[in-house]
């Protein structure tokens, strides 16, 4: 059964949704699934405050991300970006194999079903530029900052 559940946090409502026990979803926007926290929900919720608030820099949750092949390997690549470093498009897919597919990996950037978690928010453009977010720049430059300090 697919579940979600939202809560307020510093940069805003984030709806976090879980399927068979996983994490498949967090997002800056409503979800569309039956209204309910569970106990991986509600962990999910403790350990994003925690991240929000410093004290923790990795997560424990089981997550799923559903996508294309293509976007699963970007995804893999995010994973490994250690907290408080950022990577350019490009080195994303230079890593992934695929060193001409920058902007394939914006778009996947774009599609990434588990903000946060899977951090695309530490991709920026070549010149330090930070280019578009699911949740919007501002969120994009809150947590970057956030991970600065």
């Amino acid at each position: 059964m697919f579940y979600y559940s939202y809560n307020s946090t510093i940069l805003g409502k984030i709806y976090i949704a879980e399927d068979k026990g996983f994490i498949t979803n967090i997002s800056f926007k409503e979800l569309k699934a039956k209204k309910e926290e569970t106990p991986l929900i509600k962990k999910t919720y403790q350990e994003l405050e925690e991240f929000l608030n410093k004290k923790r820099k990795t997560f424990d949750i089981p997550i799923k991300a559903n996508g294309t092949n293509f976007q699963k390997r970007v995804w893999e690549e995010l994973l490994k970006i250690p907290y408080g470093k950022t990577v350019t498009y490009k080195e994303i897919a230079q890593r992934i194999g695929n060193p001409k597919a920058f902007r394939a990996v914006g778009m996947a950037n774009n599609k990434n079903p588990i903000v946060i978690i899977i951090p695309c928010h530490r991709v920026i453009g070549i010149n330090n530029n930070l280019t578009g977010y699911s949740g919007g720049v501002e969120i994009k430059q809150k947590l970057l900052e956030l991970e600065r300090f």
